[in-house]
């Protein structure tokens, strides 16, 4: 067991900018067999991350004096210490492969692979999604399991890393053969210590969503949390009538606008790649209109921002004077979720990843801007909304060429934030704001009767105070969508000013 201190040091160096280290960064991809250094697999991406962190973290540890009262150490005892520590830090502490078998609807078994990753037991409980896709495997989840120990670190939030998986396409499943799966699979984690409240806690990740979330908890309070009051602590990203909490589903894409906004109104940032601070008039492109990519547009669109581009699997749309994301979402919804002939912009062979524009949001797959594009991308800003979409050779190029990279570690981090509030709510059995929603109401009524009664009694007249609009909004509390929302801005806001960019020596 061990402390983050280490790990909460890093945060300055996963803030990049044109004048930072290129290749600190999480770059999440998919496993590979590549020997080429520019295209290295998951795992040695991971190492290489890891690597970088600790070269700058290392000697800050060693040269910083100990903490009143602590034991003091010879030099030496001091430095093997902390290379062990960061030793441990390295390697996923636990892996469990499963294998089961399932009926399918026309009376076929299939055999199903199903993985799941603890990093690290510093903080319990492990904390990372669970993913369907036919690129799962063992080498991906331990990178991803690794990865969220960091980036629960840069947002503070007090959990060790996790991930798993089931390697499979979800749209070639019933939803009976989902179920059957994901509960199969649940009892599989219950049965080896892989899931639990205070053990290790799921949530949505690719492929999965508040239905699969629900059939886990249902099926671990059916079985190794029966009869334990906290068992639908058990996951997060739940649906809100299951101990969900209001703000979740929209909480990466919401996270990532926090991380944009935060950098672009910064004068700092938006000067060195040449822009004017705050989002207003911005344009940007989005690849990707799936959870992340469509509520990110939300957010950039009400912020003043204009999307001129939207990247999806059936095609690309473009529209120099703005595409509407609530128009193109009902669109989708309605066209089984093809954006195909959508009115409100025009359909586009041109790779939108080159395209001229102010910010760009990968919010994807992985690896999407590699060495052989990396020189065509004319975004000033590069926001990864995707797990790793730029590899570090692309990176390096994207930062010669005076661009803004803000990494996905920081970025995306906005999922684990407000499951981590999911999780308190469930823990604690009650709602955010139920505590003290009357209370503030009748506080805010009494407030404004103080006022009026002062200032008639000074002026010895009637002077009736009138609330404003957005008062009168306020007036009766926060709810829980309220307290949800402005926990997530401050976790970004202030995990992006912690700790400046630390410079090259």
């Amino acid at each position: 067991m061990f402390s983050l201190q280490s790990v909460s040091s890093l945060r300055g160096v996963f803030i990049k900018s044109t004048k930072c280290l290129p290749a600190v960064q999480n770059v999440v991809v998919k496993m590979s067999t590549s020997s080429d250094p520019k295209d290295p697999s998951f795992t040695e991406m991971c190492e290489g991350f890891f690597e970088n962190a600790r070269s700058f973290v290392e000697h800050r540890l060693l040269t910083k004096p100990d903490p009143p009262g602590y034991r003091t150490e010879k030099f030496e005892d001091k430095k093997h210490r902390i290379k062990g520590t960061l030793d441990v830090m390295k390697p996923c502490a636990d892996v469990l492969s499963v294998m089961f078998p399932i009926k399918r609807d026309n009376g076929e078994f299939k055999l199903i692979q199903g993985y799941r990753a603890q990093h690290s037991h510093h903080r319990t409980p492990c904390k990372g999604g669970i993913r369907y896709s036919d690129d799962v495997d063992i080498d991906e989840v331990q990178a991803l399991a690794t990865l969220m120990t960091y980036k629960c670190a840069v947002v503070d939030v007090p959990f060790g890393g996790a991930k798993g998986g089931i390697k499979i396409n979800p749209s070639e499943y019933s939803q009976s053969e989902l179920e059957k799966i994901t509960r199969r699979f649940t009892v599989e984690l219950a049965k080896k210590n892989f899931i639990g409240p205070g053990l290790d806690v799921p949530a949505p990740d690719m492929g999965t969503g508040e239905r699969e979330m629900s059939w886990i908890a249902d099926s671990f309070d059916m079985t190794l949390g029966y009869g334990n009051m906290n068992a639908y602590a058990c996951v997060t990203g739940k649906p809100v009538h299951l101990g969900g909490i209001h703000g979740r589903i929209s909480a990466t894409g919401r996270g990532v606008f926090h991380g944009i906004d935060n950098f672009l109104n910064s004068e700092k940032y938006s000067g060195l790649v040449g822009l004017e601070p705050g989002l207003r008039g911005k344009t940007f492109i989005v690849q990707g209109f799936g959870n992340v990519g469509l509520h990110t547009c939300r957010y950039l669109h009400r912020a003043g921002a204009r999307c001129i581009g939207i990247m999806e699997r059936d095609g690309n749309l473009y529209n120099e004077d703005g595409i509407d994301p609530k128009e193109l979402e009902d669109y989708k919804l309605d066209n089984d979720g093809s954006i195909k002939g959508f009115p409100g912009a025009k359909m586009t062979e041109e790779n939108l990843l080159e395209a001229e524009c102010d910010i760009l949001v990968p919010a994807a797959n992985e690896k999407q801007i590699t060495i052989k594009n990396a020189h065509k991308i004319k975004a000033k800003v590069i926001a990864e909304g995707a797990n790793g979409p730029t590899t570090p050779a692309a990176e390096r190029v994207l930062i010669e060429n005076n661009k803004l990279v803000i990494p996905d570690m920081y970025l995306n981090a906005g999922g684990v934030t407000v499951s981590y509030f999911e999780w308190l709510k469930n823990i604690n059995h009650v709602s955010f704001g139920r505590l003290t929603w009357k209370y503030e109401k009748e506080a805010n009524f009494n407030l404004l009767a103080s006022v009026q009664e002062s200032l008639e009694t000074h002026f010895k007249s009637n002077i009736p105070i009138r609330p404003s609009e957005g008062f009168l909004q306020k007036i009766a509390g926060a709810s829980e969508r309220d307290i949800v929302h402005s926990g997530l801005e401050f976790t970004m806001e202030r995990s992006a000013k912690v700790r400046g960019p630390i410079p090259v020596k």
